[in-house]
C-alpha cells in the first residue's frame, strides 16, 4: 500500500455513501450515542450480539472478530467466538506488508512481536501508562517528560523500547502530536470523570499525556514520516463507518434462541452474507438505473 493512498481525501464521497451527514447524525441520536457513557473502548464490542434475552445476565455473549480491509473498505476476516476470546492483535493471519491499526487495547508487545516478525507492521494507539517504556540499554523511559519537553514544537517522533514478559526488548518508534486545544481540553474532563467514577484522585502526568495523540509503530521514517503515520492513525474512522454499516446491511442483532447450535448459524448466515454483498455495494451504486431512479 503506497503512502500517498493514506491521505483522506474522499471523507464527503464516503459519508455520502452511508447516508449523509444528517442520516448518521439522526441515528445517533435515535439511539442515544451522544447522551450514554461510552463504555465500548473497541471496534468489535460493537457487534456483540446476545446469544439469549437474557444473555447478558447470565454473561452469555458472543464475539465477532474481524479485519477490514482500508484500501477497498471491505471486511475481509470474520470469527465467532464465546465471551471468554479475548482481543489479540495476532489472531487474524497475518498478511505480509500488510499494516494493521488498532487501538490502545491492542498495545500487547509479545503479539506485536509476531505480527512484525511475520514482515507486517503495526500502529497503535498508547497511553503514557500502557507499556514499561525503556530506551536501548533497558534503562526506564519517562514518557510524559519526553512529551512535556515536546511541547514548543507540538510534535514526538523518536524510538522506543518497550519490555516484553518473555524476550528481547521490542523496538518500535514512538509517534505523538498534541491535540487541539478543545480537543485537549475535553480529554482532560474525561480522565478527571474517570478518576471520580473509580474513587481516586488524578496525577498531573495523566492530565498532561490527555493533551496528546499517542501512537506505537512499526515504520520506518525513511518511508513514513510524522505526517504519513499520524495520516494513518486517522483513517480509523473508515472501520468505524464500515461496521456501522455492516450492522445497516445486515442488520445483525441478537440470535433466535439460546442454544449455540441455533445461535452460532445465525450468527455466520448474517456474516457470510456481508462477505458476499460488500464486493457487490459498489457496482450497484455505480449503476446508471440506481443513479436515475435516486
Amino acid at each position: 500500500m503506497r503512502h500517498e493512498s493514506l491521505v483522506n481525501e474522499d471523507w464527503t464521497n464516503v459519508v455520502a455513501r452511508l447516508g449523509g451527514a444528517d442520516l448518521l447524525n439522526a441515528t445517533a441520536r435515535e439511539t442515544r450515542a451522544f447522551l450514554r457513557p461510552r463504555e465500548i473502548t473497541n471496534a468489535v464490542d460493537l457487534l456483540v450480539p446476545k446469544k439469549g434475552p437474557n444473555a447478558r445476565k447470565n454473561n452469555e455473549l458472543w464475539r465477532i472478530h474481524s479485519a477490514f480491509d482500508l484500501p477497498d473498505e471491505r471486511f475481509g476476516h470474520f470469527e465467532v467466538t464465546d465471551q471468554q476470546a479475548g482481543e489479540t492483535l495476532d489472531r487474524i493471519p497475518v498478511v505480509k506488508g500488510e499494516i494493521r491499526l488498532a487501538d490502545r487495547a491492542y498495545l500487547q508487545p509479545d503479539r506485536m512481536a509476531k505480527v512484525i516478525d511475520a514482515d507486517a507492521d503495526v500502529v497503535i494507539r498508547a497511553g503514557w501508562k500502557s507499556a514499561r517504556w525503556v530506551d536501548e540499554a533497558g534503562e526506564v523511559v519517562d514518557l510524559v517528560a519526553a512529551l512535556r519537553a515536546a511541547e514548543p514544537c507540538g510534535l514526538l517522533d523518536r524510538p522506543i523500547w518497550i519490555k516484553r514478559k518473555g524476550g528481547s526488548l521490542l523496538a518500535v518508534r514512538l509517534v505523538a502530536t498534541r491535540k487541539p486545544q478543545q480537543a485537549a481540553n475535553e480529554a482532560r474532563r474525561k480522565a478527571r470523570r474517570e478518576a471520580q467514577r473509580g474513587g481516586h484522585t488524578i496525577s498531573k502526568q495523566t492530565l498532561d499525556a490527555a493533551d496528546w495523540v499517542i501512537l506505537i509503530t512499526s515504520l520506518k521514517p525513511e518511508d513514513f514520516t510524522t505526517a504519513d503515520v499520524l495520516a494513518l492513525y486517522r483513517l480509523r474512522w473508515r472501520i468505524e463507518l464500515g461496521f456501522k454499516r455492516l450492522k445497516s446491511l445486515i442488520g445483525l442483532k441478537g440470535p433466535p434462541g439460546t442454544s449455540e447450535s441455533s445461535a452460532r448459524p445465525h450468527i455466520l448466515a448474517h456474516l457470510l452474507t456481508i462477505l458476499l454483498l460488500e464486493p457487490l455495494v459498489d457496482e450497484l451504486e455505480d449503476s446508471p438505473r440506481l443513479a436515475e431512479a435516486a
